[in-house]
């Protein structure tokens, strides 16, 4: 199992802001629905629907992650169009939604968040090893960390909106 070491963070300006200033260099946008399947205290299951919206093209993906923090494991493979719709129309969920920015900051890459259904965006920054985690010192653009607050975690987010049905 890949373990996924990654830190987050609100983002405390417009990322248009960013690439105007040439902050960060813009390298992909995609958009994003994922719904989760199964959960539990640190384990769960999502599948996504992701469009390049530079070419239009979909991917479908089924991830498992398992543990809590910094962290954790992850095992992700793609899935086809008709096992994804197979599985999200059979729950019946209502997906969280948004647009991920993946951007160059100097030699680092930043995935920005920007979520349909929440009045927040996101930065996350992966890391190789939990030193470099550790060490990291955000830069001032970016808001609070977030990395340990549930509140905040695409599940959490998701399991709001399911109540909202």
């Amino acid at each position: 199992m890949a373990l996924e070491i990654e830190r987050k963070y609100l983002l405390k300006v417009s990322p248009q802001q960013l690439i105007e200033e040439g902050t960060i260099s813009l390298k992909s946008e995609q958009r994003i629905e994922q719904t989760y399947i199964a959960m539990d205290t640190d384990q769960e299951l999502r599948v996504r629907r992701i469009q390049d919206l530079a070419t239009g093209e979909y991917e479908y993906t089924h991830t498992f992650k398992n543990g809590v923090g910094l962290a954790r494991e992850e095992v992700e493979y793609s899935i086809t169009k008709v096992i994804y719709d197979q599985v999200v129309e059979a729950f019946g969920y209502i997906p969280l939604t948004k647009n991920r920015l993946t951007a160059a900051y100097g030699e680092m890459i930043v995935e920005i968040d920007i979520y349909d259904q929440v009045d927040f965006i996101v930065v996350e920054v992966e890391f190789s090893t939990m030193e470099e985690a550790d060490s990291f010192v955000p830069p001032s653009w970016f808001g609070e960390e977030i990395s340990f607050n549930k509140t905040y975690s695409n599940k959490a987010v998701w399991k709001q909106l399911q109540k909202q049905q």
